[in-house]
């Protein structure tokens, strides 16, 4: 059976503000030190398994010139344009739609476009896996992520003892569970049952579309129309009138948690979901004084710190724990505490009116 896969590029990626605007979200950026960006990572590591004929993007229409600038090599009718944002429910049941057109039937890997994998032949194994997994009658298979502290910012899977017939490294999901508090997310680690939701799916579209026709008729009966005016005159018309009447909804609350044989594998390759200013540290080298420094800067006793300057000099003097990002036009001084509270900056601006720096 074919394998595709649908890589989501339309967040706003409003925790890496002031490098992360509406018109050129974070998935664009580079936040490595090698040039690519989030989005070219996405697609360059996925070649092993995924053809590029069978890759789609879905994306908010206004980052299509993007998207074509920076995936050049994907064919121009699988990048697919949402008309307004309205979650991953719809922008599944989207790329299904159009991906039934093609194939009777078809593995469709699910996958965000702005997260990072340090260790790409272990997370190319564990796609195989899914993949082996979800080949399976209409199992619907989500990659968990091995937790390795008690992350309070993560939704989590709940697995039990039951594996699949034909892969011993899938477990039953038993539920999913919200981002929990500090002692809870002690108790998720120390009991080995549960993983981190990293929001990365593997499943036939056939077993997709069933569910989506038992869970969320209404999205699914939408979907159906999007896929009879593919590829026809009426297609921008039906896809605009269609997809903007669907509710917004998550795929998690929308049928992962009501589906049954939904099936997790545990990934430990490396993954980074890039929440927020913070990661850059992760993902990047920092000198012996645990400071990250990019662009013009000048650092004078100042420890555990992310500089990100441009042309004009930075120079910070004493300072800890604080994350400093130089744009054109904006600058932001943020300590690491509170890096969750950047999209407060952008509330602010749009209380303001002052939607040119958003």
């Amino acid at each position: 059976m074919k394998t595709t896969a649908v890589i989501m590029a339309g967040g706003r990626g409003e925790r890496f503000w002031p490098k992360s605007r509406n018109s050129y979200p974070k998935q664009f950026l580079s936040l490595t030190k090698d040039g690519e960006t989030m989005i070219q990572k996405t697609v360059k590591r996925l070649l092993s398994v995924v053809s590029k004929e069978d890759i789609y993007i879905v994306t908010n229409a206004m980052y299509i010139p993007l998207v074509r600038e920076q995936i050049p090599d994907i064919p121009t009718e699988n990048i697919l344009a949402e008309p307004c944002a309205r979650n991953t429910a719809p922008c599944i049941a989207l790329a299904g739609a159009v991906i039934s057109r093609k194939y009777d039937d078809a593995i469709m890997l699910v996958l965000p476009s702005d997260h990072l994998i340090s260790y790409e032949r272990l997370y190319i194994n564990t796609l195989k896996k899914a993949i082996s997994t979800a080949l399976d009658g209409k199992n619907l298979v989500t990659i968990g992520i091995t937790p390795t502290y008690p992350e309070t910012g993560y939704g989590y899977i709940n697995f039990g003892s039951e594996t699949s017939s034909v892969n011993n490294d899938a477990y039953k999901v038993e539920r999913f569970v919200e981002k929990p508090n500090l002692e809870t997310a002690k108790e998720y680690l120390a009991s080995g049952k549960y993983l981190w939701n990293s929001g990365m799916f593997v499943w036939k579209v056939s077993s997709i579309m069933y569910n989506l026709e038992k869970f969320m008729p209404d999205i699914y009966e939408g979907a159906l129309k999007i896929s009879k005016a593919y590829k026809t005159a009426d297609f921008e018309s039906v896809l605009e009138k269609e997809f903007t009447a669907f509710r917004s909804e998550s795929i998690d609350f929308g049928i992962m948690e009501k589906a049954d044989d939904i099936y997790t594998i545990s990934g430990s390759f490396g993954w980074d979901d890039v929440g927020n200013w913070l990661a850059v540290e992760r993902i990047n080298e920092v000198d012996s004084n645990k400071n990250y420094i990019e662009g013009n800067v000048i650092s004078v006793n100042s420890e555990r710190t992310t500089i990100c300057g441009g042309k004009r000099l930075i120079a910070s003097v004493g300072v800890e724990d604080l994350i400093i990002v130089d744009t054109d036009d904006a600058v932001l001084v943020c300590s690491k505490n509170n890096t969750q509270d950047v999209k407060k900056v952008i509330a602010e601006l749009k209380e303001q009116g002052r939607t040119d720096l958003i």
